[in-house]
């Protein structure tokens, strides 16, 4: 590991959440493929498998920002702890319901259900925020995290698409309950490093998306979310369609493994500028990459296009971060995090739903227009909303780029 990222973890408790928090991301990245590939081999239903999965996501999109906010106000131990048994047991019963055949209406409840998971990724860099305020450190801490999304991406889909082709359809699901269970309560054993919590009177009870800038990143992030779920379901379908259904985990590893690999590499550079300005070439980079996909037409040139539309995703994720803290209040870093969360679970569903009823119509490849769609709206929504973005809220403090320009200043 390069001495930038080894030196992140001088902090005692700092390999603990981190460790925790790669555990209990796990699902972030299993659950709603595994349930994907649960009901496409338990019913042959790639429509219903893909609106089961928006339902995970679209639940989350509405209860996740709520949860954080609570955790801002009350802290994670007292607030992950139940939501994630909401969620578990939710689990258990879309597990139970897919197994026997009971109605679809249970299993559409049961993944309601789901979406009270909390946002476990707001909750580390919350923590890495906590300790690295105001320093260039978070900015690397952010690029580690961004890695660790991507190592989720990496091997979820292959533990859970595997698992799920090779053991038992229900296999995938049930080992991500497992992950989600196992890492929310580490987590929240540990106490040292937990933020503190902001109790409604100090910040005036409003909601962090009353921020302009958080506004428009929700907004262009619900178009980049909608690029997710449907390359996740178009893909799966494309390599059964050639009688290579469990090569999917394998190609879509290959495209977080790209966005891996740039991440890495992003949180060993140092920037000057606007952050806005690179977000903004992230996502015109991202839509840009969704074009070949309209060209595939085997396994292997898929896994290549993939690798290389992976490329701009870290980075444009780690940029983002930092955009938060600038037009958010600092004790609503949680709640912002996940409102950009809560933005790409909203496009994962509409993407997974839109690409399940493409495929079940026109096949697998014509599902590839849906990304490509998502990515010029994402730009369209990037430049029209730039102006809020290079403008932050007065007075936030606390984001890298901030603490650079201070530091210059002096040094001027």
């Amino acid at each position: 590991m390069p001495s930038p990222y080894r030196a992140l973890f001088a902090v005692p408790g700092t390999k603990g959440f981190s460790a925790a928090g790669l555990l209990g991301r796990m699902p972030l990245s299993m659950m709603g493929i595994g349930v994907v590939t649960m009901i496409s081999q338990l019913t042959g239903r790639y429509g219903l498998a893909g609106a089961l999965s928006a339902t995970i996501a679209l639940a989350a999109a509405a209860i996740g920002p709520q949860i954080s906010r609570l955790v801002d106000q009350h802290g994670q131990r007292k607030v992950l702890r139940p939501a994630t048994l909401v969620a578990l047991a939710s689990a258990a019963g879309l597990l139970l319901a897919a197994h026997f055949g009971w109605p679809d209406w249970l299993l559409f409840v049961c993944a309601a259900g789901i979406g009270s998971v909390p946002s476990l990724g707001a909750m580390i860099r919350a923590r890495w925020a906590a300790l690295y305020r105001g320093t260039p450190q978070l900015h690397t801490a952010y690029s580690f995290e961004s890695v660790v999304d991507e190592v989720c991406f990496i091997f979820g889909p292959i533990i859970s698409i595997g698992l799920s082709t090779a053991w038992f359809p229900e296999a995938g699901p049930l080992l991500a309950a497992c992950f989600l269970a196992a890492g929310v309560f580490w987590l929240t054993a540990q106490r040292s490093t937990e933020p503190e919590p902001h109790p409604r009177e100090k910040h005036g009870g409003g909601t962090a998306l009353r921020a302009r800038g958080l506004q428009v990143l929700v907004a262009t992030f619900v178009a980049t979310g909608t690029i997710f779920g449907s390359v996740d379901v178009v893909t799966v379908a494309f390599a059964d369609e050639r009688g290579h259904k469990a090569a999917a985990s394998l190609v879509l590893a290959l495209y977080a493994a790209g966005s891996c690999t740039a991440g890495v590499v992003f949180g060993l550079l140092h920037f000057k500028g606007a952050p806005g300005r690179r977000w903004l070439l992230g996502i015109c980079a991202m839509a840009v990459s969704m074009i070949p996909l309209l060209l595939v037409g085997n396994l292997p040139f898929l896994a290549v296009a993939l690798f290389v539309a992976g490329l701009s995703i870290a980075p444009t994720m780690i940029t983002t971060m930092s955009l938060i803290e600038q037009h958010v209040p600092r004790a609503q870093l949680t709640e912002g995090m996940t409102w950009v969360s809560t933005g790409l679970a909203v496009g994962v569903a509409l993407g997974s739903s839109v690409a399940g009823w493409v495929i079940d119509a026109a096949g697998a490849r014509a599902g590839y227009g849906v990304p490509a769609v998502s990515g010029a709206v994402a730009v369209t929504v990037g430049f029209l909303g730039y102006r809020r973005l290079s403008r932050p809220a007065p007075r936030r403090g606390g984001t890298v780029e901030q603490h650079s320009e201070r530091e210059e200043r002096h040094v001027a």
